[in-house]
């Protein structure tokens, strides 16, 4: 028999990695400039840690299908921050933000880190995902640290929303609960409610390719809204947005949510009434 290849551990250091080059840097400038954030210093650092691991690490446990660095910082950092100017206007300061199928870590780090927020949680439910967001995230943290700034706490947990939204700690808990590129905006809704304390904010990274599937996707979302305790679906179109026709979808909780949602996830495409 065959003795089963060892595959050399993955590097947590993401200074000890290649620089990610001129055309990561320029490209991350641009989009900054267009969404007239400016991030820290030590944020900075951050973005630049966890993109030199992105890139490493989906080399091999494949974390996303954008392997280049300057496509790492247009179609992930870039796109991430979009939602920067957005939470700053709606969500407390120094938000707990809650990132459902967060994956390589976006939205949900780069938005923590560039805001800043007090505390994310990076949620997946693959184990090799959330290795790496425990890395990525510990590496933020100390470059944050490093720089002398305020303290950002990054927890990655490996479970399903609709496992935590049972769970004391965080049904209720989050100022923020973000999703990209994660199923349909009905299912997001129903997940990320209940995960929700009142006042706080769902927001959706949704694509319109204007065929009229997204407000579709909105008009279908609108029932369940209601009886998890959302307000009515804001769709926010950029025209810096760095991916075209990319659109946050943000939605506030009004109303407690009902201790039976979310329902489990053979029961979510019947009627929420019955």
């Amino acid at each position: 028999m065959t003795a089963p290849i060892e595959r050399a551990p993955l590097p947590e250091d993401p200074w000890s990695l290649p620089p990610l080059g001129d055309a990561w840097a320029a490209e991350l400038e641009r989009g900054l400039a267009a969404l007239g954030v400016d991030p820290s210093p030590g944020a900075r650092a951050a973005l630049d840690a966890h993109s030199r691991l992105l890139v490493t690490w989906t080399a091999a446990i494949n974390l996303t299908a954008v392997r280049d660095p300057e496509g790492v910082a247009r179609l992930h950092l870039v796109d991430a921050l979009t939602a920067v100017p957005l939470l700053r206007r709606e969500a407390p300061p120094s938000p707990a933000i809650l990132d459902l199928g967060s994956g390589g870590g976006m939205p949900g780090l780069p938005l923590a880190v560039a805001l800043p927020a007090g505390r994310v949680a990076l949620v997946d439910s693959i184990a090799k995902k959330v290795r790496f967001l425990d890395v990525a995230g510990r590496a933020a943290m100390a470059a944050l640290a490093a720089a002398g700034e305020p303290a950002l706490r990054v927890e990655a947990i490996a479970a399903r929303a609709e496992e935590l939204a049972r769970q004391p700690a965080h049904r209720a808990a989050w100022d923020v609960v973000t999703a990209r590129a994660v199923t349909t905006l009905a299912t997001l809704v129903e997940l990320g409610l209940p995960l929700l304390r009142s006042g706080g904010l769902l927001v959706c990274w949704k694509r319109d390719d204007g065929s009229g599937a997204l407000s579709a996707e909105v008009e279908a979302a609108a029932r369940i809204g209601r009886m998890v305790g959302a307000g009515p679906a804001r769709v926010l179109t950029d025209p810096d947005a760095a991916i075209p026709g990319h659109r946050l979808v943000m939605l506030r909780k009004e109303r407690p949510t009902a201790d039976r949602f979310p329902r489990a996830a053979g029961e979510r495409s019947r009627s929420p009434d019955g």
